[in-house]
C-alpha cells in the first residue's frame, strides 16, 4: 500500500472511529475537551507508525487502546483525580482487538448516547450544540463545519473551543438523565442524531456521498433512546424516517460509487425488513395520539416513497400536503425548496420553479448547492437547457462533495448537448 493510500485508510478509519474513541475518552477523564486531544494524539502516533508496521487488523482497538494509556500517563503525570487514577488503574482493562468488537456494542456504544446527551445540555446554545457535534461525533473538521454554517474557519473553530471550555466549567455530567430533565434535553438530542445520520446519508464532503456506517449508528442510537423514551412520538418518528431511508443505501450509489437518485433507484433492491421496521415506527408514533411533529412528518413523506411500487406511482400530492404541514411546524428554506419539488411532481415544474425563484433572495441558502440544483432539474423539465446548464455549475461549484460533484458536471454536459440539438 502507498504511502498516499495509507493515508487516505487512515482518514477514513479515523471518521469511523472518532466518536467511539472521544466517547469512550470521556468516560473516563470527564472532560470532552481532554478527551479529543487524547484521541488527536492517538491518531497523531497513529500517523507515524501505521505507514511502516501496516494497519493493525483491528484499528479501533488499537487507537482506543493508545488513547487509554495517553489518558492514564496523562492522569498519572497531573496528579489529576488520584482516586479516579485508581480506579481506572484497576477497575478498567485496556481493550484488546480480539474484546473489541462485544465492547462497541455495550458500554462503548452507550457511551456515544451519554456524550450525545453531554453536548446537549442547555448550558451550551443550538449553534454550539450543532458544532459540536459536527465535530465530535460526525467528524467533520473546521472548515467542513463553517462552509455548513456560512461563517469564518475561525469563527466556527472558537465556538467549539468555548463550547468544550462551558462542559468542563459547568461540569456537566457524563450520563444519560431521566425523568423531566431527559424531556427538557429531548428535542435537543433528536436534532443531534439526525444531524448524524443526515452526515452520513449525503456526506458534506470527501469523495464518498454516502457514509454507511454513521447512519448505522444514527439508527442504533435512535433505536436505544426509544427504548428509554418509548412515550414520545418523536423518538418512533425520527426512528422511522432513519429506518426507512436506511432501507435505500444499496442503490443511492452505482456498483461505481456514483450517486443514483431517487427516482432513478432500483425499488426492488430496497431493504424491506428496514422498510416495514420504519412503517411500525411510524405507527407507533402516530398511535400516541399527539399532532406529528417534523420527524413523524419526514417518516410520513418518505412512507409514501416506500410503500409505492414504482417512482411513477408515487403519491406527489399527499407528499407535498405533507410538506405543507411540515413547513407549518418547522418553518424552513430548506423544507419550502422540498415543497417546491413535491408541488413539481404533482402539478408540474413551472409551479415548482415559481417557489424556488422565490427562495432565490433567501440569504440563508445563498451557499446551499441544493438551491441551484433543484432549479436546474425544473428548468431541465421545461427545456430550458442552457439556463440549466448554468444552474448545475454553480450547483457544482458550492458542493465539496466528489461524488456529487461529478454527478452536477455530467448534468451539466447533458444540457450542453441538448442545448446544441
Amino acid at each position: 500500500m502507498t504511502l498516499s493510500n495509507t493515508q487516505r485508510t487512515i482518514d477514513a478509519i479515523w471518521r469511523i472511529e472518532s466518536a467511539k474513541l472521544i466517547a469512550g475518552l470521556t468516560r473516563m477523564v470527564r472532560d470532552v475537551g481532554l478527551a479529543e486531544d487524547l484521541a488527536q494524539d492517538a491518531l497523531v502516533i497513529a500517523l507515524e507508525r501505521w505507514p511502516e508496521s501496516g494497519i493493525p487488523d483491528n484499528p479501533g482497538a488499537w487507537l482506543m487502546t493508545t488513547a487509554k494509556r495517553r489518558a492514564i500517563d496523562f492522569i498519572r503525570r497531573t496528579k489529576l483525580r488520584d482516586q479516579k487514577y485508581v480506579e481506572i488503574a484497576h477497575g478498567i482493562d485496556l481493550y484488546s482487538e480480539e474484546d473489541m468488537d462485544g465492547a462497541l456494542d455495550g458500554e462503548i456504544g452507550d457511551d456515544l448516547l451519554r456524550l450525545i446527551f453531554m453536548t446537549c445540555h442547555p448550558v451550551l446554545s443550538q449553534d454550539a450544540r450543532v458544532a459540536l457535534t459536527l465535530r465530535l461525533l460526525c467528524g467533520l473538521n473546521t472548515d467542513e463545519i463553517a462552509r455548513s454554517f456560512l461563517a469564518a474557519e475561525s469563527t466556527i473553530a472558537q465556538r467549539i473551543v468555548r463550547a468544550k471550555r462551558t462542559l468542563s466549567a459547568e461540569k456537566v455530567p457524563f450520563e444519560v438523565p431521566v425523568g423531566e430533565e431527559l424531556k427538557e434535553r429531548l428535542s435537543a438530542v433528536l436534532e443531534v442524531i439526525y444531524l448524524m445520520f443526515n452526515e452520513g446519508y449525503a456526506a458534506t464532503s470527501g469523495d464518498h456521498w454516502i457514509r454507511p456506517l454513521l447512519c448505522q449508528e444514527a439508527l442504533r442510537l435512535g433505536r436505544v433512546l426509544a427504548e428509554i423514551a418509548p412515550h414520545e412520538p418523536e423518538v418512533h418518528g425520527l426512528v422511522a424516517l432513519m429506518e426507512i431511508q436506511s432501507s435505500r443505501f444499496k442503490t443511492r450509489v452505482s456498483s461505481t460509487g456514483e450517486p443514483v437518485l431517487l427516482m432513478d433507484q432500483n425499488r426492488a433492491q430496497w431493504d424491506r425488513l428496514l422498510i416495514r421496521r420504519g412503517l411500525a415506527a411510524l405507527e407507533r408514533s402516530q398511535k400516541l395520539g399527539r399532532q406529528l411533529g417534523p420527524y413523524s412528518l419526514q417518516a410520513a413523506i418518505s412512507a409514501c416513497h416506500a410503500q409505492a411500487p414504482t417512482a411513477a406511482e408515487t403519491d406527489w400530492i399527499r407528499i407535498a400536503a405533507l410538506y405543507e404541514a411540515l413547513s407549518r411546524v418547522t418553518p424552513s428554506p430548506i423544507v419550502e425548496l422540498n415543497r417546491a419539488v413535491a408541488i413539481s411532481m404533482a402539478f408540474g415544474p413551472a409551479f415548482g420553479l415559481q417557489i424556488v425563484d422565490e427562495l432565490r433572495a433567501e440569504p440563508s441558502l445563498k451557499g446551499y448547492h441544493l438551491l441551484p440544483s433543484v432549479r436546474g432539474d425544473l428548468l431541465v423539465k421545461l427545456g430550458r437547457f442552457d439556463e440549466a446548464r448554468t444552474e448545475f455549475e454553480r450547483a457544482m461549484s458550492m458542493t465539496q462533495n466528489a461524488r456529487e460533484r461529478e454527478l452536477l458536471m455530467n448534468r451539466a454536459a447533458e444540457c450542453e448537448s441538448e442545448a446544441s440539438k
